[in-house]
């Protein structure tokens, strides 16, 4: 007998965006024209796979967090912890499309990280509303 799922990624959608701050790409390019560079009180959040950085490149100074790690490394009780989400700043979160971003930032804000916000529509928002984008060249194996 198949599954029968009772809540869908678009309820999930839906109730992340009603509990966050979204930051509609053409606005975050205004605020941040250089992306995550030189930014003292921001952190952008890159949570896509490795693999679509280096296809399609990254905002400048963007934190690579995957998105499977992101729990364990805001949580400062993980081994896994990162001392960047101890900083006192704000955080804002992208993915290739606003999904994975908009529930990520609803899990950060249940656990304690504040402010966040995620980008809508993600780095492809991002990138066609005219915002710096960086190659990333393959890791060497």
């Amino acid at each position: 007998m198949p599954q029968t799922i009772t809540r869908g990624y678009k309820a999930m959608l839906d109730e992340a965006n009603a509990q966050i701050e979204t930051i509609p790409a053409a606005d975050a390019v205004k605020s941040f024209p250089k992306g995550g560079v030189d930014l003292a009180d921001t952190v952008i959040v890159d949570l896509r796979d490795p693999r679509e950085i280096e296809r399609e490149g990254r905002i400048p100074g963007a934190f690579s967090c995957p998105r499977g790690m992101l729990e364990f490394w805001i949580d400062p009780a993980s081994p896994y912890a990162k001392p960047i989400f101890q900083e006192d700043k704000k955080f804002i979160f992208h993915c290739a499309s606003g999904w994975r971003s908009a529930l990520a930032a609803k899990v950060a804000q249940e656990m304690g990280l504040k402010p966040v916000a995620h980008i809508g529509g993600g780095f492809t928002a991002w990138r066609d509303a005219g915002g710096a984008v960086e190659k990333v060249e393959p890791k060497k194996k």
